[in-house]
């Protein structure tokens, strides 16, 4: 479903990524773990067109779009949740929801997207009509997600999806993208919490300052020894 060859970014003189390639096949959850600055936000915002790329080949769904815009994105099936939830706070939980098909106009569909949202997360059901401003935390998390399924995605780039949360938040919110991901959607994960990561996904790689250090299977990554002493904090 998406390939990339040799992506290239630069922020001025420095050098982000350094010529990364890999692929995302259909139905998978395919996981970027490293450290901080290791490029993983760098590889997502690159990918939906939020920053330039200096060399390299984008491909999706067997279409390059390495020059594609970021707005045009969603409607080919790309749909970037960003890290920080970036959400409308003064608007409500429905309003926050319906501006995620803001490229759609098949009425009847949206609303039975809408719906199905509000199944998969039953308390942006109870919470509708607030402002996304009143949620907490892990709410405010399922309404950025909710807000990505909207655009019918074909490929959901989430960043950061467990960052501030609460333990027991973030067991849920990853129970959340398995189902997302059962129910059809392929995910590129860029996760902090590597051990919660690898056991939902299917592949993985290890970004290393802007290189890919380690690639596999979500299990081959977790059973390696780099990976175990840097990522998981076992060693």
């Amino acid at each position: 479903m998406l390939a990339v060859e040799n992506l290239t970014v630069h922020y001025g003189v420095i050098q982000a990524l350094k010529g990364i390639s890999f692929e995302v096949h259909e139905g998978e959850i395919f996981t970027l773990l490293g450290s901080n600055g290791a490029g993983k936000t760098t590889t997502l915002k690159a990918l939906s067109g939020l920053l330039p790329k200096t060399s390299g080949r984008v491909l999706f769904a067997g279409r390059d779009i390495t020059s594609v815009p970021s707005h045009a994105l969603p409607g080919l099936g790309l749909v970037h949740v960003p890290e920080g939830r970036r959400i409308f706070a003064g608007l409500s939980v429905a309003d926050n929801l319906l501006l995620g098909a803001y490229s759609r106009r098949d009425k009847a569909g949206i609303k039975e997207d809408l719906e199905a949202v509000f199944e998969l997360f039953p308390r942006l059901a109870e919470r509708r009509k607030q402002d996304a401003g009143s949620l907490s935390g892990g709410e405010q998390q399922m309404l950025a997600m909710g807000r990505g399924l909207m655009g019918r995605p074909k490929l959901l780039l989430l960043d950061e999806p467990s960052m501030g949360l609460a333990p027991i938040l973030v067991e849920e919110i990853f129970a959340f993208i398995k189902e997302i991901n059962r129910r059809g959607t392929t995910i590129l994960l860029v996760e902090q919490n590597a051990q919660l990561a690898l056991a939902i996904s299917h592949k993985a790689c290890v970004l290393e300052t802007g290189s890919i250090a380690l690639a596999g299977s979500a299990r081959e990554v977790a059973s390696d020894g780099r990976i175990q002493e840097i990522y998981l904090g076992v060693g």
